[in-house]
């Protein structure tokens, strides 16, 4: 009689699930979740440092940004891409947190960067040459990394095609 419950239609779900959730590690649906095209390799002078990013795909999210929010990570950044080379001017309206913008070319190639960003302006900051791409990153990672114009970001997205 027991074995007609256990492997029943009504018992034998749950059962595996229980089993499942007690050998498969916890940080498996963590690690599974990250796609491989949000991690951007930045080489510099100090050598090769890791960020994951969010990439903003719409014009909803473009214009949103990172708005609204009070702490990212420090190994974490947003990505902005654009359709053409050209001067690209950003700002901070409604955005929390301090940050440094880095431009970069569709080759991947940074191009300038604008650190320590004023939260809450609505300055108008742009490029100092042409760029079609931002990266922001929290204030003080461009330096800490020792990112320069010149140095090479590595991500599935560069080069930047039409």
């Amino acid at each position: 009689m027991l074995s007609n419950l256990l492997f029943s239609r009504n018992y034998i779900f749950p059962a595996l699930l229980s089993l499942l959730l007690i050998f498969v590690p916890e940080n498996f649906a963590i690690a599974q979740s990250h796609d491989p095209s949000d991690r951007m390799l930045v080489t510099t002078a100090t050598g090769k440092h890791t960020f994951t990013l969010e990439i903003a795909k719409t014009n909803e999210e473009r214009a949103k940004g990172l708005m609204f929010r009070k702490s990212m990570p420090q190994d974490h950044g947003m990505l902005f891409i654009f359709h053409d080379a050209r001067p690209i001017s950003m700002w901070m309206k409604n955005t929390l947190i301090s940050l440094d913008m880095i431009f970069v070319s569709g080759e991947g190639m940074v191009t300038s960067i604008i650190q320590h960003t004023t939260p809450l302006s609505e300055e108008i900051i742009t490029s100092d040459q042409p760029a079609q791409a931002v990266i922001e990153v929290n204030a003080g990672v461009a330096q800490k990394i020792g990112l320069a114009p010149g140095d090479k970001i590595h991500h599935p997205l560069f080069p930047i095609r039409p």
